[in-house]
């Protein structure tokens, strides 16, 4: 449908599951997409494969928790195009534990890439949106930073913190053209999830009102409807894609 057609998009954590599902969908809905991430051999694997498929894909290394690598990194996409319509802030890491296990290190990592990465982000591309008066960001929360998770203060402070963050910028960017909105994912299927046990993952199932994991693909469309103009009068929104778990 060419729903982005000659849109530039963003994508942090575009390299593998949701990130690189959305890639994916938005090339073949017209967009000029570049992922980020911090592997260099996966992202050129990812863009290789991207190409067998007829879909033109940039990868660019920037690590989100970088503030000059992330200024950089969007400077080198705007030169490339002349414009960023579209950042999707996908990129995220866990590192699980007890409050009483947690070490200052694992909770400071996931704020630094999870939360801290999602305001530079967004504060790199919003010069760029602000003189276009146009721009579609779209945060990647989660349900557990609508109701909490055992082991992950880190995880769920961070994607709680997205939402509060989103609704903030919502209201600051709104009359300005550009709208700000965030996707809150339940339990998705990638590759991390697919390797746990069987009984671990039925037992995720057993949560979900539909039956089923969700796919990154799923997450995807959500993306793709926020950031597309169909969602011109959506603003300060989260989006929850989790099969009714919080129902």
């Amino acid at each position: 449908m060419n729903r982005l057609e000659n849109k530039v998009a963003v994508i942090t954590g575009g390299t593998a599951g949701i990130g690189a599902a959305t890639a994916l969908l938005f090339a073949r809905e017209g967009a000029k997409v570049t992922v980020w991430g911090r592997s260099e051999k996966r992202g050129e694997e990812f863009v290789r494969s991207a190409a067998g498929q007829g879909l033109d894909i940039a990868y660019d290394k920037v690590d989100t928790s970088d503030f000059e690598g992330v200024k950089a990194g969007m400077k080198k996409v705007y030169d490339r195009y002349g414009k960023i319509d579209i950042l999707i802030n996908n990129a995220g890491i866990t590192r699980d534990s007890t409050m009483k296990k947690m070490t200052v290190e694992q909770w400071q990592e996931v704020i630094d890439v999870n939360l801290t990465g999602v305001f530079y982000c967004t504060k790199a591309v919003s010069e760029y949106m602000l003189a276009a008066g146009y721009g579609r960001i779209v945060n990647a929360s989660s349900v557990v930073g609508l109701y909490g998770n055992f082991g992950q203060t880190n995880y769920v402070a961070t994607k709680a913190g997205i939402i509060g963050m989103t609704k903030t910028l919502a209201r600051e960017f709104g009359r300005k053209g550009i709208t700000v909105n965030a996707v809150a994912p339940g339990f998705i299927a990638t590759d991390m999830v697919a390797a746990m046990p069987e009984e671990v993952l039925a037992g995720m199932k057993a949560k979900v009102p539909v039956g089923r994991l969700g796919d990154p693909e799923d997450i995807a469309y959500a993306y793709l409807y926020l950031a597309s103009d169909e969602a011109s009068y959506v603003n300060g929104a989260t989006l929850s894609v989790d099969g009714g778990m919080t129902v």
